[in-house]
């Protein structure tokens, strides 16, 4: 089906950048002609409190992972309706808006535009819209202010906007046919996350069967003395972390400019999720250990949340820097890091935190520092499999992610045509989305809102 779909016959230039040409009978109208602003305020605050998700658009915070607290009233607050285009005005360009399908509540800094009376019928043709790749550029450009974390878009540089807009009848197909596709390609991904998370299950097993008992299935075994450890080889000692490592974390120097600038991309970079942070860097030369210092996702039990590196590395400041001693390798360390239960050591009133006295504290496993090696030399071997099909499988979930954003922008700017590809679909029942497999991506609230504002937000992962 979608690989029949060829581009409409007659097109013409629209006019604007990012949009390049579009079907000939088509039409390019401004925001104003298509929206009105709203602005209706809650008196009770009792109405269902609604979030703004840079990956879901707008849902109710009941069913998103939030990390703010909740402000002591909400009255005053925005109300909205199905229907009703919401907008983060601090987070537009980081796709913090969508059309709304609840009634509820926002924060009363967001926008609120609805559909004039001729053109309501469009709605979820706007929401794959503003949400698409092309039109983020005209978010960015006319969303204002000196630092990123705080572009404006105001009501009127939004209504100023460009929106290329099909027939009735072809916007409705549109969406038909995006929404066939959009399930089709969730579909094959959580398919490919459930398999991922199944190969991370069995690594995970392989791993902590070595770490925690080792090698020898006839060891003599005897209590850690830890719960979540259980019993180890008789021969294993177990000691705090603060007396295996030693804690770089206070000697990290941070580099200037001009020294950033020249460095830039010369060397691998490893932070506490793996995200580049364009601010803090520091550069290490050493075998090491990184441990993340915060964030909830990283301290459920069984993910990857310590590395052992060598070499030339930037370090974000969200992460632990360990330097071994004499009584353990790093590899080794960053496996039974892995495998420790968090549970009793992290705390934070809005977000998970390590501590660095509270890492201290973590019991280790200790075996002979040879038998160490060979752990580690055989957790390499029995998991390298397991390790490529999560890559290749990943990296699946990167190309239909991919796929999906790049066909939506082509249908929704009218570079494909899909009039008989929607004729030709069967019906289909809504899909619920799983539970278990909302995303718990950065959200539009905790990024873009004023903290004055006390606007809720889902957890970044």
């Amino acid at each position: 089906m979608i690989h029949d779909l060829k581009p409409y016959p007659a097109m013409k230039d629209s006019g604007v950048p990012w949009l390049g040409e579009v079907p000939e009978h088509w039409e390019v109208k401004r925001g104003k002609a298509l929206f009105r602003c709203i602005d209706v305020r809650s008196s009770t605050g009792d109405e269902e409190l609604l979030t703004v998700s840079s990956e879901r658009g707008v849902v109710p915070r009941s069913s998103a992972t939030v990390t703010m607290f909740k402000a002591d009233s909400y009255i005053g607050y925005k109300l909205c309706w199905p229907g009703d285009l919401v907008i983060n005005s601090l987070w537009a360009w980081g796709r913090g808006l969508g059309v709304s399908q609840h009634h509820g509540i926002v924060s009363s800094a967001y926008g609120v535009y609805r559909l004039r009376p001729r053109f309501a019928e469009y709605a979820a043709y706007i929401h794959q819209l503003v949400r698409s790749t092309p039109f983020n550029w005209e978010l960015q450009v006319r969303s204002k202010g000196i630092w990123i974390s705080r572009l404006q878009l105001t009501d009127e540089a939004f209504l100023g906007a460009p929106f290329p807009l099909p027939p009735p009848d072809e916007q409705t197909a549109i969406v038909r046919f995006l929404d066939h596709a959009d399930r089709r390609i969730r579909r094959y991904i959580r398919a490919k996350q459930k398999l991922i998370k199944l190969l991370e299950e069995q690594k995970q097993a392989i791993i902590h069967r070595a770490v925690t008992r080792g090698l020898d299935p006839n060891v003599r075994l005897k209590p850690s003395g830890v719960e979540w450890l259980g019993d180890v080889p008789e021969h294993w000692e177990v000691a705090h972390l603060r007396y295996l490592v030693r804690c770089l974390d206070g000697q990290r120097v941070p580099l200037n400019a001009v020294e950033r600038g020249a460095m830039q991309g010369a060397y691998p970079y490893w932070g506490a999720n793996r995200v580049i942070d364009h601010v803090n860097r520091w550069l290490f030369d050493e075998p090491l250990v990184l441990l993340g210092e915060d964030g909830a996702p990283f301290f459920e039990r069984g993910r990857d949340v310590a590395f052992a590196v060598s070499g030339k590395i930037w370090v974000n400041n969200h992460a632990h820097v360990l330097r071994c001693g004499n009584r353990i390798v790093p590899e080794f360390l960053a496996q039974a890091l892995n495998c420790v239960d968090y549970t009793g050591f992290i705390d934070g009133s809005t977000r998970d935190k390590l501590t660095q006295q509270a890492m201290g504290s973590i019991p280790i496993q200790i075996p002979p520092i040879p038998e160490q090696r060979m752990i580690v030399d055989r957790l390499a071997a029995s998991t390298v499999a397991l390790r490529s099909a999560i890559v290749h499988a990943e990296r699946e979930v990167g190309l239909l992610g991919e796929y999906r954003t790049r066909l939506i922008a082509d249908v929704v700017t009218g570079k494909l045509d899909v009039r008989e590809a929607a004729a030709r679909l069967p019906d289909e029942a809504e899909e619920p989305e799983p539970v278990d497999q909302i995303e718990a991506e950065g959200d539009a609230d905790e990024a873009g809102a004023d903290e004055t504002d006390q606007v809720p937000a889902e957890a970044e992962a």
